[in-house]
């Protein structure tokens, strides 16, 4: 499953190739280029799809959206890929 997730911009840099930035999932930080969304600052929240920022959200949406993510289970498959998930 590829979700586009919902998080808190808590840092924002640039690496000398693209303005990035470190984003807050309820708890799991990940680092996300911000190149498309050059506007966000600190504070904001973003739809994160594959390390991109793509849309701007309010916190409410965002809050309800990490929460139905969460009750399903599926918050922490999607944002930790690397671990490996038994198939049949």
């Amino acid at each position: 499953m590829c979700l586009g997730i919902p998080g808190r911009i808590i840092e924002i840099y640039d690496n000398g190739i693209t303005r990035m930035g470190k984003v807050d999932f309820n708890g799991i930080v990940k680092e996300v280029c911000l190149a498309y969304l050059p506007d966000l600052q600190v504070g904001d929240y973003t739809i994160v799809h594959v390390g991109f920022a793509i849309t701007r959200l309010d916190e409410e949406s965002a809050r309800e959206t990490l929460a139905l993510f969460q009750s399903l289970g599926v918050l922490e498959e999607e944002l930790n890929p690397d671990e490996s998930h038994e198939t049949a």
